[in-house]
């Protein structure tokens, strides 16, 4: 009996660890479901967020420029570690609005559109109050006291415009450049999160973090390969390779041209992105618009939004830097 009580036993254990084995697979093929699932839904989101990345990349590059050599990739290292922070913040904070205030996303992202576009019109407007022509000696004193203070002589020029430190003015526009991705980083995540909406919250979590995580990485990546493009040019020139050699010229040459351009497509996103957001959440002409690239041609349901929304970005701009302007004057205290 003892020995028949102990295969009984045996075959109890058997079978218990043959369950065991079973479940353990079953339960392995759900987390592998379940991670091929979030890096579906991760991949998607990325897709849906493209034209708000290539905004992104465009207006971090035209924030950083007119930085001293030496001091271009700290400053972009310093820009990437405040929008890790950005999505530090912006991703618990956009599950929590989702799950208990999703009423809020439309008026949070209309805000940081208006703020966007009033950066657009204060640099347009800033455009109308270029400097003349310097004397040699005012250039000479612009690079000594750079030096002096270890910042671009763009930043000693434009610091006297603001009536700051040139290392003020530097620390302000890394402040500036982190501002803006925040807005950015918000719309990012507002579209990654309607893509899981219907989704378990660590689901959406973990998507969220996904896309935090490999938008920094691409855009900051790709901004201090842009910044230090010429640097590039100069190693390639000095390569055996005509090939190389060529290549590298041709890098230094369209360095200028690629800052400028930037520049350019970095003002016209603040537009188009705060307008975009702006509109979004003003019914009336979001309706409007709606019906008119409805059945209309490729063209024109490419371009008329893009319009639509450079002009109502535009507009609520300017009235916002009217509001500042006048305030600062109630005030007593001009706005820069």
């Amino acid at each position: 009996m003892a020995g028949g009580g102990l295969l009984m036993l045996l075959d109890d254990i058997t079978a218990l660890l043959d369950d065991i084995a079973v479940m353990s697979k079953v339960a392995a093929g759900k987390s592998t479901a379940a991670v091929d699932d979030v890096a579906t839904m991760t991949k998607v989101a990325m897709q849906k967020t493209a034209g708000v990345l290539g905004d992104d990349l465009a207006l971090n590059a035209e924030k950083v420029t007119g930085v001293k050599a030496n001091r271009e990739l700290p400053v972009v290292w310093a820009v990437a570690k405040g929008s890790l922070w950005n999505k530090f913040i912006l991703v618990p904070a956009a599950l929590l609005i989702s799950a208990f205030a999703p009423w809020l996303i439309t008026p949070l992202l209309m805000v940081g559109g208006a703020f966007l576009c009033f950066e657009g019109v204060e640099k347009i407007l800033s455009l109308f109050h270029k400097h003349g022509k310097q004397e040699p000696a005012a250039i000479t004193a612009e690079f000594v006291e750079a030096e002096k203070e270890g910042v671009a002589p763009s930043s000693v020029r434009a610091a006297k415009d603001t009536a700051k430190a040139p290392v003020d003015y530097e620390k302000d526009k890394i402040k500036g450049a982190i501002r803006t991705d925040f807005i950015l980083s918000a719309e990012i995540m507002a579209i990654a999160l309607g893509t899981v909406s219907t989704k378990p919250i660590w689901e959406q979590a973990l998507v969220l973090i996904a896309v935090a995580l490999a938008i920094t990485i691409f855009v900051y990546g790709l901004v201090a390969g842009i910044v230090r493009m010429d640097d590039v040019g100069e190693w390639l020139k000095a390569k055996s390779s005509s090939v190389a050699r060529a290549v590298g010229r041709g890098l230094i040459a369209s360095t200028p041209w690629l800052m400028r351009g930037l520049s350019i497509v970095g003002t016209a996103a603040m537009f188009l992105v705060g307008g975009s957001l702006l509109v979004h959440g003003i019914p009336f002409i979001e309706h409007w618009l709606h019906v008119m690239v409805t059945g209309a041609g490729t063209v024109v349901a490419t371009v008329l939004p893009l319009l639509v929304h450079a002009g109502v970005g535009a507009l609520i701009g300017a009235a916002v830097v009217a509001c500042v302007h006048i305030w600062g004057a109630i005030r007593g205290k001009p706005a820069h």
